[in-house]
């Protein structure tokens, strides 16, 4: 189990990458039949912080047992309403398991790369917010370069590198969803469950 994976979502293959990875990474958790819960936060009051929002808004319709999302461009998860989404996910399932997404400033040749690393992130960290550090795994999408007056920074990101991190990390959430669990309800998957195995 490697720690941290980085996907340049410019690459063709770019969204097969994100699917391989999850489907690795995650198949111990689909095995153990623990709940996973995709955490999409940010806000669609900023570009560069609408990623997070874009995601959940992409995947909403792939909502099935064993497979819950929060956050969209409806319902976003942001500094107001992260802890109480929490202390809800911690109350309704049992054991989830938490993936994280969310935008990220980074190196300026780092802007358009995914990275996905088995920690937690810590949102609002580029607007000063003290909140919790969420996830078991965390998806970020390096949305615009680091450094003085973040905030307008992502105030004036691209949108079009904002949907294309969202659409490569929605269809490659999507693609790892039918390769493991299908377009059925999660119901008895051990036939999958098999498959997948001999393919890892």
């Amino acid at each position: 189990m490697e720690d941290k994976f980085i996907i340049d979502s410019r690459d063709k293959d770019a969204i097969i990458q994100m699917r391989d990875i999850l489907c690795k990474e995650l198949y111990p958790v689909i095995k153990k039949n623990r709940p996973i819960v995709f955490l999409c936060i940010g806000t669609d009051r900023s570009t560069g912080d609408s990623m997070g929002p874009l995601v959940g808004d992409k995947l909403k319709f792939l909502v099935r047992d064993k497979i819950y999302l929060y956050g969209n461009l409806e319902y976003p998860i942001h500094a107001k309403n992260l802890e109480d989404t929490l202390n809800e996910i911690k109350l309704q399932y049992t054991d989830p398991f938490i993936i994280a997404i969310d935008a990220c400033l980074g190196s300026i040749q780092n802007i358009g790369k995914i990275f996905i690393e088995h920690k937690p992130l810590n949102p609002g960290a580029a607007m000063n917010k003290n909140l919790p550090s969420v996830g078991n795994l965390s998806i970020t999408g390096i949305v615009n370069i680091s450094g003085t007056l973040e905030f307008m920074v992502l105030q004036n990101t691209r949108l079009h590198i904002v949907m294309m991190l969202a659409d490569v990390i929605s269809k490659g959430i999507y693609h790892f969803i039918l390769k493991t669990i299908g377009g059925r309800k999660l119901h008895n998957t051990n036939d999958e469950l098999d498959n997948l195995e001999l393919d890892l």
